[in-house]
């Protein structure tokens, strides 16, 4: 069984499901999801990746996301939505909500399941990929397995990796 953890900060569109649940073709996979809210942390970084990506309404958003403890109710919710769609699409998944230090908990996750990969699944970040700050950049220096980076998508979307394949 091909063992993949899997980054997130939002829960997984059918469209998203369907593309990590077939990567390996017909091989069985078995996911450890991570669950990142984002809460208020790096509000500006995000107002300017809104920017970029011409969403001007969610740049001047303020408190949308809530932050802290308040963060966790809804990222339980994402990450129990997550964990049914990839079950129903033949999928073993479990997963937990990361609270602080999202790298330690990777790298220590991917040594305790021996994880063949990481797949880390977000909306673009522009800001911080330029500078090699989001969480792929960083958990390739940290884990020893293979980073596969991927956007998530509107329903209607095909997820794409970062290279646009």
């Amino acid at each position: 069984m091909f063992t993949s953890v899997l980054m997130i900060e939002k829960p997984l569109t059918p469209a998203d499901v369907e593309f990590v649940t077939t990567l390996h073709g017909d091989d069985q996979v078995s996911f450890v999801v991570l669950m990142q809210p984002r809460g208020k942390q790096d509000v500006l970084l995000r107002a300017i990746d809104d920017v970029a990506l011409g969403e001007f309404e969610d740049a001047v958003r303020e408190g949308a996301e809530p932050g802290g403890a308040n963060a966790e109710v809804p990222a339980e919710r994402a990450l129990a939505h997550t964990l049914a769609e990839l079950r129903a699409a033949g999928a073993e998944a479990l997963g937990q909500v990361v609270q602080d230090h999202p790298l330690d908990l990777l790298k220590s996750v991917v040594d305790e399941t021996g994880a063949d990969e990481v797949i880390v699944l977000t909306a673009p970040h522009f800001v911080e990929e330029f500078f090699h700050r989001d969480w792929a950049s960083r958990a390739r220096h940290k884990v020893g397995v293979p980073v596969l980076k991927l956007f998530s998508h509107a329903a209607d979307d095909q997820p794409e990796t970062a290279d646009g394949a």
